[in-house]
């Protein structure tokens, strides 16, 4: 049985809308492996096994073996277009890697102990501003999924993008840019208060109604 990370294909010799439609009539989708010193290549993949496949997260951020007519290649999976409304796949993109040089790749965010953060325990609500960050590394040092710790943090706390620990070895691309970019990555914020009963506003803390002396 294949690994998760193995993807088998087929070469396809003709590019084009006409060519495209045809393969996913026939339950395939259509590619495209280029980068490295070889020629960008037309390849197909069976529809079925690439969803079994792309059911494990790690797939986005680790590096494949791409078996392409028996002959394998190293590759990560760098773009992927879907039906706007059945959610099919519709076209993939692969990119050659070479295992000595640096990469970039999105690699999905994990965050840990949400339910026993201090601001979650004192009524707070955690909201989350990104999913995945963009980081550059040699492929050997690809994490499968960065975790952000949110025990310690507050409410009316954040994490932003330096509070992250990454594994040695891999760098946050948005951290290069500057502070400015020290962006924040997920906060515990106070839940809104519930709104005050038009009725109860009317009345008196009993919950009768107000009069005045005249009345």
């Amino acid at each position: 049985m294949s690994s998760v990370f193995e993807f088998d294909a087929v070469s396809r010799g003709s590019a084009g809308t006409s060519s495209a439609k045809a393969i996913r009539r026939n339950g395939n989708v259509p590619a495209i492996v280029y980068g490295g010193s070889a020629e960008p290549e037309l390849i197909e993949l069976n529809r079925n096994e690439v969803t079994k496949r792309l059911a494990n997260e790690a797939v986005y951020s680790h590096v494949l073996k791409l078996n392409v007519d028996g002959k394998v290649q190293n590759a990560i999976l760098k773009d992927m277009q879907r039906h706007p409304a059945k959610d099919t796949i519709i076209h993939m993109d692969f990119l050659r890697i070479n295992m000595n040089e640096k990469i970039k790749v999105h690699v999905p965010l994990h965050f840990i102990n949400e339910e026993t953060s201090l601001g979650v325990k004192a009524g707070g609500v955690v909201t989350h501003s990104m999913v995945e960050l963009e980081v550059a590394c040699l492929p050997a040092n690809l994490p499968e999924y960065i975790e952000v710790d949110l025990e310690a943090i507050d409410i009316g706390g954040s994490v932003h993008l330096s509070d992250i620990v990454v594994p040695e070895g891999i760098e946050l691309l948005a951290l290069t840019h500057g502070e400015e970019h020290n962006l924040t990555v997920a906060q515990i914020v106070k839940t809104r208060a519930p709104a005050e009963d038009e009725e109860g506003a009317a009345t008196g803390e009993d919950g009768e109604e107000e009069v005045t002396a005249s009345e």
